[in-house]
């Protein structure tokens, strides 16, 4: 059983006993509970439940592992040819690490 769930605006497959990497979550703290109910699809063995657009009493119960995780370094390169002009730009994304501990369906 899996389930597509919307977290901070993006769209993630759930399922029980995975780990995922969200965009960082502000106020989670290390072994929290996060609930969240927006859930656009539950795929039950074979059978399909579409929201429109979400589906109701269905929700992914997790628990934040590391509430702060930094992504790679992403190296951005800007430069004119012949013009001297070069710049360097590095980001490193921050992240939080959940586990899925249940899904409701």
């Amino acid at each position: 059983m899996y389930v597509i769930v919307e977290i901070n605006g993006q769209q993630f497959k759930a399922e029980e006993g995975k780990s995922l990497f969200v965009h960082h979550i502000k106020d989670a703290e290390e072994n929290a509970t996060v609930e969240f109910d927006k859930v656009l699809l539950v795929d039950n063995e074979g059978t399909i439940v579409v929201g429109t657009p979400t589906v109701e009493g269905a929700k992914v119960v997790c628990e934040v592992v590391t509430p702060l995780v930094k992504g790679d370094k992403v190296l951005v390169f800007h430069k004119r040819r012949r013009k001297g002009y070069r710049k360097l730009n590095g980001h490193r994304q921050q992240f939080t690490k959940l586990a899925i501990k249940q899904v409701v369906a």
